[in-house]
């Protein structure tokens, strides 16, 4: 059961998450990527809503079923790029924060595939999904009935 909806929130909260979300969709960043790593940290936080919706998401934007299904077991796969592996274990990273860090030798790999600016914009990704996550949690907005709906890109 919804425990807060987005309408009563105080004035500017969900516009300001929107904003940023706008932002990080529109850095450059592949959406179908963007939406991968949006899927795994929703599956690590074990949160409902964000799974189904990224789920829908990603399929809109063009990832296979077949990965999306795996992620929790993505090690173990030949499914995906070592650029999207890195992306994957940056997130995994950044989100259990359960002694993993960002050592050097990982940060060393990711500048071999990401410039210092997609580095920064996959960390604020990476950080505001897991916002959404911890929100989307509290308030409880019931999962199943996202819909995907048109992007609408906004230029900076």
């Amino acid at each position: 059961m919804q425990r807060i909806s987005f309408q009563e929130l105080p004035e500017g909260f969900y516009r300001t998450m929107s904003e940023v979300e706008q932002y990080i969709n529109n850095c450059g960043l592949e959406l179908r990527f963007l939406e991968l790593i949006r899927y795994r940290i929703s599956l690590i936080n074990h949160c409902a809503y964000c799974l189904d919706m990224h789920f829908k998401e990603a399929i809109h934007h063009g990832e296979e079923p077949l990965r999306l299904y795996s992620l929790a077991a993505w090690k173990e796969t030949g499914y995906f790029s070592e650029k999207e592996a890195l992306g994957l274990e940056l997130a995994e990273r950044l989100t259990e924060l359960s002694g993993s860090h960002v050592d050097d030798e990982l940060y060393q790999r990711l500048r071999q595939h990401f410039s210092k600016q997609e580095i920064g914009h996959l960390t604020l990704a990476i950080a505001h999904i897991n916002s959404w996550n911890r929100i989307t949690q509290c308030f409880r907005p019931e999962p199943g009935k996202y819909k995907v709906q048109k992007q609408v890109t906004v230029q900076a």
